[in-house]
């Protein structure tokens, strides 16, 4: 689900992507972390649970380990624990792509 929570003020459009799954403790708190940085600068917020059918095979064995995972534009930002300044600081950075 992609939800647009501001309209960003100049600069490239940014998409955080969270992947998690339901009742992972440090999934609630990096998505806590990253809704609250996507607000602040403007980034569109994408959850993907790794546990839906569905989920890419090769991306679910890649990740099962590391969840949360966090994607700045589809590229791998973080693993585990997200730190509200690096991830402002990628998604500022992606903004000026």
């Amino acid at each position: 689900m992609i939800r647009r929570l501001f309209k960003r003020p100049g600069g490239a459009p940014v998409t955080v992507t969270l992947v998690g799954k339901p009742g992972c403790h440090l999934c609630d708190d990096a998505r806590d972390i990253v809704r609250r940085v996507a607000a602040e600068t403007g980034a569109d917020v994408e959850e993907l649970d790794i546990t839906a059918d569905g989920f890419d095979p090769a991306l679910k064995e890649e990740y099962w380990e590391q969840i949360p995972v966090t994607l700045v534009n589809g590229a791998r930002h973080d693993f585990w624990r997200v730190d509200p300044d690096r991830l402002r600081a990628a998604i500022t950075a992606a903004s000026r792509a």
